[in-house]
């Protein structure tokens, strides 16, 4: 593990050339990724990820799998863990020893596929060279766009860093979301979801928004016309999120109580805070960002296959957890970030610890703890590179609960005829309390 006091100095000794010259080390990606392969070969260097060119769309618009011919190099089991703990997060080997019989990890060779593109390299080395932690790091000053610190110097930077990774300008996004019970059987959730950055909506002025998002139900019938819209603030200690929901029992529009921290998410049998919703959102505050450095670890990566309007739900949702079967793991170097509950701050989880692909900054692992310091949670996103949005997207996002056995999964899109939309042609309007009554039509 490269210690953080290496970090530390990279990140401080880089400062002065990058003022003057706006770029990145030549040794880092354009968002500050390692470019070179690792010593033994098995995580390869970055090449510029995938073009457009290469890759051909299901009929739902997903990539086809360009990896589809490859076999796993191995399988992680209960039975073999012990050879690769150390490149395994305490989640994974909590799932692998709950479940000895029919949980596994296939992995694959590793294929750094997530492209840069330029708009995204110029908002990096933008960022780099005015970017700053404010209001003791519950906020940003001289940031815009994407990817605040490409070169981190603590945890804190790291975790704004997946709060500001590249997700699309402005995209829309139809999924499903399952909460089986121990037999497995589930009840389909569905969703359309709309999200925007600011400088992408004309007369966004403000300078503590993030992005700007809607949600509305599609199913079951019950739930089909509820919707909310949502700005995320910038600091949401100073101005906590601005939420508005609509009720179509009741017909009526109103601001939402707080949706944020350790509040139950809608629709998960309280599996997953408000605040584990893509990994990690929201306020930073209540926790200590230790950054404990970067770490080669086995991770969801690549996956296409979970993607594909070939694999039914039926087929992915098993007893216990998903079929891993169509599951994708690769060994990838990611930035391992520890919170720990401040003194005197309320929140069920009192430790989270985080692991982050340096390719997108985005949380792929997620293991989270109980009051007494037990592995209570731990989360996975198994995302895949889409030339469409030249973002990486999630095929799927589970949470399993270790203590009572359930799990809960969000973001699948195998059934959905069009799932995403990217570079929505949208407005400041469209997300404004005033437009829910609209989306609220049933």
């Amino acid at each position: 593990m490269v210690p953080f006091s290496c970090c530390l100095l990279l990140g401080m000794s880089w400062t002065t050339a990058a003022l003057a010259t706006g770029e990145l080390p030549p040794d880092l990606t354009p968002i500050g990724a390692q470019r070179a392969a690792s010593p033994d070969g098995r995580i390869p260097a970055w090449q510029g990820g995938l073009t457009a060119a290469q890759q051909r769309l299901e009929s739902n618009g997903t990539p086809v799998d360009p990896f589809a011919d490859e076999r796993p190099l191995y399988e992680i089991t209960a039975r073999n863990y012990k050879q690769y703990e150390s490149q395994l997060s305490a989640g994974q080997i909590a799932l692998l020893k709950r479940f000895p019989e029919t949980m596994k990890l296939p992995v694959y060779p590793t294929h750094r596929s997530v492209a840069v593109p330029a708009p995204l390299a110029a908002s990096a080395a933008r960022n780099a060279r005015s970017a700053q932690l404010a209001d003791q790091g519950n906020g940003l000053r001289g940031f815009s766009g994407a990817i605040a610190f490409p070169v981190p110097r603590n945890g804190l930077e790291v975790i704004w860093n997946h709060l500001t990774r590249n997700r699309n300008a402005s995209y829309s996004l139809v999924s499903d979301s399952v909460t089986p019970l121990g037999n497995g059987r589930f009840t389909l959730m569905s969703a359309r979801q709309e999200f925007a950055r600011p400088e992408g909506l004309p007369g966004a002025g403000s300078d503590n928004i993030l992005y700007y998002f809607t949600y509305r139900m599609t199913a079951p019938s019950r739930l089909a016309g509820d919707a909310m819209v949502v700005h995320e603030t910038l600091d949401q200690v100073a101005e906590p999120r601005l939420s508005w929901v609509y009720s179509s029992s009741q017909r009526r529009v109103r601001r939402a109580p707080g949706i944020d921290y350790d509040t139950t998410g809608p629709g998960t049998a309280g599996l997953r805070t408000a605040d584990s919703r893509d990994m990690f959102n929201g306020a930073p505050d209540r926790y200590d960002w230790h950054l404990a450095g970067k770490k080669l670890l086995h991770v969801p990566y690549n996956s296409y296959r979970l993607a594909s309007p070939h694999l039914r739900y039926s087929e992915l949702i098993r007893p216990g957890h998903v079929d891993p079967v169509p599951t994708r793991y690769e060994l990838h170097r990611v930035w391992e970030v520890v919170a720990t509950l401040k003194p005197g701050a309320q929140h069920i989880y009192a430790k989270r610890r985080y692991y982050i692909d340096e390719d997108t900054w985005a949380i792929l692992e997620a293991d989270l703890y109980d009051q007494r310091g037990m592995l209570w949670r731990t989360s996975g996103a198994h995302s895949f590179y889409h030339p469409g949005g030249e973002a990486a997207v999630n095929a799927m996002e589970v949470t399993y609960d270790l203590k009572n056995g359930r799990y809960h999964v969000s973001g699948l899109i195998n059934e959905q005829r069009k799932p995403y939309v990217f570079n929505l042609p949208t407005s400041l309007s469209y997300f404004s309390p005033g437009a829910l009554r609209s989306f609220g039509v049933r």
